[in-house]
C-alpha cells in the first residue's frame, strides 16, 4: 500500500480531538507519524498516551523513548503507570489489556477519539483466537474500525492495512520504534498464532490473513443485522426497572432469547454471562413458578426471578441485622450499605429519630388510615423487590413508633410533618 493511501486512511475532519495509543512499537509509531503529519489532526487537538505496565525491565526506557519521539514531533504525551492485576484470572495478556484500556478510558476526554494502530494481521489473529474459543458471530466480528468508547470513541484507521505495509512506511520515513522481546514468546496465545501458526498457514494459503479478516468483516455485517432484531425483541419483553417479562421471553425463539439475555446483561453494565449462564437461566429461572425466587450468580452479579419477571444487577449486601443509629436529619446519612438517606427542604428533625434494620412484625399507620398495617404487606403491595427490602432503612421515634421505611412508605405522622414544612425524605440507592 503506497504512503499516500496510508495518509488517506487516517484523514478525518469532524472536529473531534484525537488521542493516540502509543506503545512505541512499529504499528503505533507509524500511526502517530501519519497523524502528526496531518494538519487537520493537529488543528483538532492531537495528543498521545503511553501506558507504562511496569512488567518489563526496560519499561522505563520505553516510556523515555516515547517521550523523545513525541517531543521531536511536537505532540503532547501523557504517560500513565498502571498496576496489572496478574492474579485476576485473565492471564498476563488479558490482565495487561484490561489495565491498558482502563487507563485509556480514564484519559479520554468528552467526544474525544482514541486512535489505535491495529492492522489487518491483528484482525486475522483476533478472528482465529475467537474461533478457537468457540465464539459466535458477534465474537467472530473481531475488532470494529469505529465504536463508542468511554466518554468518546475508538477508531482503528489501519484495520485494512497489512503489517508489511506499515513496515515499509516506517523504513521509508526512518522511524525509530521499540521491539518488545515478549513478542517472540510463543507461550502467549496471540504470539503463538503470530509466530508459528500464521506463517505455516500462509505457506499453504498466501492470502490467509486477508481471508480471515474478510470473514471477520462478514461476521460484523451479520452481527449488525442480528443486533437490530435483538433490540426490537428486547424492547418487547422489557418492563419497568429494566426487568424482563418471563412469559414474553418464553414466546420468542430460544436462540433469540440467548441473544436478548446477553444484550440485556451488557446494557445493565454487568459482567458477561459465563459459558453456562444462558443454560442456567433457561433451565432454572424461566420455568420457575411465579412464587419462587430462583436466581443465578456469577462474578459478583445476579439474575433472579420475582413476580414473573427477570431482574439483574450487582449483588449488594443487606443492612446488618443489628444496625441501629440515631439521626437528626441535619446532614445526609450514609448507611452501612453505601446508600444515602437525606432530609430535603428541612434543616432537621424536631428530635433525633432512630434508624434501624427491619426485624419483622413492624406495623405502620398510613396517611388517611385509622388502623395500623403490617409493613411486610405494605411493601408487598408497593411491589418492592425482596433485595431492596433487605437494604431498607426504617425510621422510628423514641417510643418505637415506626415513622417511615426509607422514602417508599411514610406514616401518617411523618407525612403530615413533611407536608407542613414542604420537605421530603430521599433514599439514594447505590448504583
Amino acid at each position: 500500500m503506497p504512503a499516500a493511501a496510508l495518509r488517506e486512511a487516517v484523514k478525518r475532519d469532524d472536529g473531534r480531538p484525537l488521542l493516540v495509543g502509543y506503545s512505541g512499537g512499529l504499528d503505533s509509531s507509524v500511526l502517530l507519524h501519519l497523524l502528526a503529519n496531518d494538519a487537520t489532526a493537529r488543528r483538532n487537538g492531537l495528543r498521545a498516551i503511553h501506558v507504562h505496565h511496569g512488567l518489563h525491565a526496560d519499561a522505563d526506557a520505553w516510556a523515555a523513548h516515547c517521550a523523545r519521539e513525541c517531543a521531536a514531533l511536537g505532540i503532547p504525551l501523557q504517560v500513565v503507570r498502571v498496576d496489572v492485576e496478574t492474579d485476576a484470572g485473565l492471564g498476563p495478556e488479558g490482565a495487561a489489556r484490561t489495565a491498558r484500556h482502563r487507563a485509556f478510558a480514564e484519559a479520554l476526554g468528552d467526544d474525544e477519539i482514541l486512535a489505535l494502530a491495529h492492522h489487518r494481521d491483528d484482525q486475522a489473529e483476533t478472528f482465529l483466537l475467537r474461533a478457537l474459543r468457540g465464539s459466535g458471530v458477534d465474537g467472530l466480528a473481531a475488532m470494529q474500525p469505529w465504536r463508542n468508547y468511554a466518554r468518546g470513541w475508538l477508531w482503528r484507521p489501519l484495520l485494512d492495512v497489512r503489517r508489511d505495509d506499515l513496515l515499509v512506511y516506517a523504513q521509508e520515513n526512518a522511524l525509530r520504534w521499540i521491539d518488545d522481546p515478549s513478542n517472540a514468546d510463543s507461550d502467549f496465545d496471540r504470539n503463538f498464532l503470530r509466530n508459528r501458526v500464521m506463517p505455516l498457514l500462509r505457506e499453504r494459503w498466501p492470502h490467509a490473513s486477508d481471508n480471515f479478516a474478510r470473514s471477520a468483516a462478514l461476521s460484523a455485517q451479520a452481527s449488525v443485522l442480528l443486533e437490530a432484531e435483538d433490540a426490537q425483541a428486547l424492547a418487547v419483553v422489557r418492563r419497568e426497572d429494566d426487568a424482563l417479562d418471563i412469559d414474553a421471553m418464553r414466546a420468542i425463539p430460544r436462540e433469540r432469547r440467548a441473544r436478548v439475555l446477553r444484550r440485556w446483561i451488557e446494557g445493565l453494565g454487568l459482567p458477561p454471562l459465563p459459558g453456562n449462564g444462558i443454560e442456567r437461566i433457561e433451565s432454572e429461572l424461566l420455568p420457575a413458578r411465579e412464587d419462587t425466587e430462583a436466581r443465578f450468580d456469577w462474578a459478583g452479579a445476579r439474575v433472579q426471578c420475582w413476580r414473573n419477571t427477570l431482574h439483574a444487577g450487582f449483588i449488594l449486601a443487606p443492612l446488618p441485622a443489628d444496625w441501629r443509629q440515631h439521626w437528626d436529619g441535619r446532614a445526609p446519612l450514609v448507611l452501612p450499605t453505601g446508600d444515602t438517606l437525606e432530609l430535603v427542604g428541612v434543616k432537621g428533625f424536631d428530635a433525633p429519630v432512630l434508624m434501624h434494620t427491619r426485624q419483622g412484625g413492624e406495623r405502620i399507620v398510613l396517611p388517611k388510615r385509622r388502623h395500623s398495617h403490617a409493613l411486610k404487606h405494605v411493601l408487598q403491595e408497593a411491589r418492592m423487590p425482596p433485595w431492596r427490602r433487605e437494604r431498607l432503612p426504617l425510621l422510628s421515634d423514641a417510643d418505637g413508633t415506626l415513622l417511615a421505611a426509607g422514602d417508599a412508605v411514610l406514616s401518617a405522622r411523618m407525612d403530615a410533618w413533611l407536608r407542613a414544612r414542604n420537605g421530603r425524605l430521599r433514599w439514594t440507592r447505590l448504583a
